[in-house]
C-alpha cells in the first residue's frame, strides 16, 4: 500500500523516535527540522516515521596497529538514511567526537540536500571516532583500509558513494577506492568522489563547496539589491571550505573582515589580505598571529558587525547563547547543522536571513555528482564546464527555494526542507512499499 498524505497541513505528528537524541544535538536539530517540514506538508505519522528513520546503518570496530607496535581500537559508522531517489551519497569524517547520532543527522541532511539540488542520490554519511592529527600518514592509511573493508558490503558505485569530509581528504578517498577495487578485482573509480585527479577525480571538486557558498550568497544579496563587492564577510572555520570561500569572496570584491580556526581568530575591519593569509596558514598551520590583524575568539567572531556571516566549522555554534548576538544581516551556512532550532528562532526574531546548509553548502555534492558521472562514462569535462554547471545548479536551486519561501511565507530553511522532503517522499510513494 502506498502511503498517502492529507490535503491540508495537519497538527504536528506525534511520532518521536525511540531513544530521543540529546537536546541541542545535531540529530535533535535534524529531527526538529524534519518535523516542521512534515507539518507544513501535512504528512501523517507513518510517512514522517519513515522519513526520520535510517534505512541502514552499521557500527564497526576499527583496530589499528600503530607504528610503535601498540594496538588501539576505534569505532566506525556508516549510515544510509534514505535511498528512494538513488544510491547513498555522503562524506567520511574523522573526528574524535564522531558517534552514531551525529552520523545519522549528517546522513539525513544529505538526503534533503541531494533532493534540493536535483541529484539522483539518497543521503548517507560515515565516520570514525579518531583525531587524525595524532596519527601518522601510514597509520591513517591502515585505519582507512580497515574501515573500508569492514563496511564493504554496504558501499559501491551503485549503492553508496563516499567523499571527503572533516578530517579526511583526497588521499583518504584514494585509499578507499584502492581497497574496494582490489577486493573486487578491477579498478572502480566511481566508488568515491573527491579523489585525486590522477585516478579519476574531477576538476573543481576541491573548491566546489566554497564556490557554491559564494553563488548562493550572491543570489541572496541580489534579492535585496546589494552587490557582492559591497559587503563585509566573517568566516568561522578556515579549513577546506572556509579558506577557499575566503579566497573566492575576496577575488570577487567582498571584504573578508574576519576568519577563525580551531586555534583562534583574526579580524581587520578594512579587510584581510587573503592571499597573504593563505600563505601564512600554509607556513604556520593557523590564522593566529597573522600580521596587521587583531585577535578575536570564535565566539566573538559570530557577533561581529559584518554583512555576511559564514559558519563553516562544526555543528551547533549558533544556539540560544550565541545566535541572539549575531549582527550580520545574512547567515550563509557553510558547515552542516551550525544553527540549532533555538538559534534559528532567535535569528528569525532579529530578521536575519539564513541560507540553510542543505542549500548553501551543496556545491560539494553537486560536483561530486559530476565526478561520478564522469567516472561512469570515462569522459572528463573542462574546469570551465564544471564551473558553469555548478553555478547554474546552485542559482537555480536558490531561485526555487526563494520562490517557495515568498509564496508560502516560509523561511529559506523551511522552504528548502519542504522541497527536499517532498521530493524524497514523492519518490517513496511512487515506488510504493515492498512487499
Amino acid at each position: 500500500m502506498t502511503t498517502t498524505t492529507t490535503s491540508t497541513p495537519a497538527s504536528p505528528p506525534s511520532f518521536a523516535p525511540s531513544g530521543s537524541p540529546a537536546v541541542g544535538s545535531a540529530l535533535a536539530t535534524a529531527h526538529a527540522q524534519l518535523a516542521t517540514a512534515a507539518e507544513i506538508l501535512g504528512y501523517d505519522e507513518g510517512l514522517h516515521r519513515m522519513l526520520a528513520t535510517p534505512r541502514r546503518e552499521i557500527h564497526v570496530a576499527v583496530p589499528l596497529r600503530r607504528d610503535s607496535g601498540e594496538t588501539v581500537l576505534f569505532h566506525g559508522f556508516r549510515v544510509q538514511h534514505n535511498v528512494s531517489l538513488g544510491p547513498g551519497k555522503g562524506g567520511l569524517r574523522y573526528h574524535p567526537s564522531v558517534d552514531v547520532d551525529e552520523v545519522r543527522a549528517l546522513a539525513m541532511w544529505m538526503t534533503w540536500k541531494c533532493a534540493v539540488v536535483h541529484l539522483p542520490y539518497g543521503g548517507a554519511k560515515g565516520g570514525v571516532a579518531i583525531d587524525p592529527r595524532g596519527y601518522s600518514l601510514a597509520e591513517l592509511e591502515r585505519v582507512t583500509r580497515r574501515y573500508t573493508s569492514e563496511i564493504m558490503p554496504m558501499i559501491g558505485p551503485d549503492t553508496d558513494i563516499m567523499a571527503p569530509d572533516m578530517g579526511t581528504d583526497a588521499q583518504t578517498m584514494a585509499w578507499v577506492m584502492d581497497t574496494y577495487s582490489v577486493n573486487r578485482g578491477y579498478t572502480i573509480p566511481a566508488v568515491v568522489t573527491g579523489k585525486p585527479l590522477a585516478i579519476g577525480g574531477s576538476l573543481g571538486r576541491g573548491t566546489a563547496t566554497s564556490a557554491g557558498i559564494v553563488h548562493v550568497t550572491k543570489a541572496a544579496l541580489a534579492e535585496s539589491g546589494v552587490p557582492l563587492d559591497e559587503v563585509s564577510v566573517a568566516i568561522q572555520g578556515f579549513g577546506k571550505v572556509g579558506s577557499h570561500a575566503a579566497e573566492i569572496f575576496a577575488a570577487r570584491g567582498a571584504r573578508v573582515a574576519a576568519v577563525s580556526d580551531q586555534y583562534g581568530g583574526i579580524r581587520a575591519d578594512d579587510g584581510l589580505d587573503v592571499p597573504r593569509l593563505l600563505e601564512h596558514v600554509r607556513r604556520t598551520g593557523s590564522v593566529v598571529d597573522f600580521p596587521d590583524a587583531d585577535s578575536v575568539s570564535n565566539t566573538e567572531l559570530l557577533a561581529l558587525d559584518v554583512d555576511v556571516l559564514v559558519p563553516a566549522a562544526i555543528e551547533g555554534v549558533l544556539d540560544e547563547t550565541t545566535a541572539g548576538d549575531v549582527k550580520a544581516r545574512w547567515v550563509v551556512e557553510g558547515a552542516n547543522g551550525p544553527t540549532t532550532a533555538a538559534g534559528d528562532a532567535l535569528l528569525a526574531k532579529n530578521d536575519v536571513t539564513v541560507v540553510p546548509d542543505v542549500l548553501a553548502n551543496a556545491g560539494g555534492v553537486v560536483v561530486s555528482y559530476f565526478e561520478w558521472v564522469q567516472a561512469n562514462q570515462t569522459y572528463w569535462w573542462t574546469e570551465q564546464e564544471i564551473a558553469d554547471k555548478l553555478e547554474h545548479r546552485m542559482t537555480t536551486a536558490y531561485a526555487e527555494v526563494s520562490a517557495l519561501a515568498k509564496r508560502e511565507g516560509l523561511s529559506l530553511r523551511d522552504a528548502a526542507l519542504v522541497i527536499g522532503v517532498k521530493r524524497v517522499a514523492e519518490a517513496h510513494q511512487i515506488r510504493g512499499l515492498y512487499p
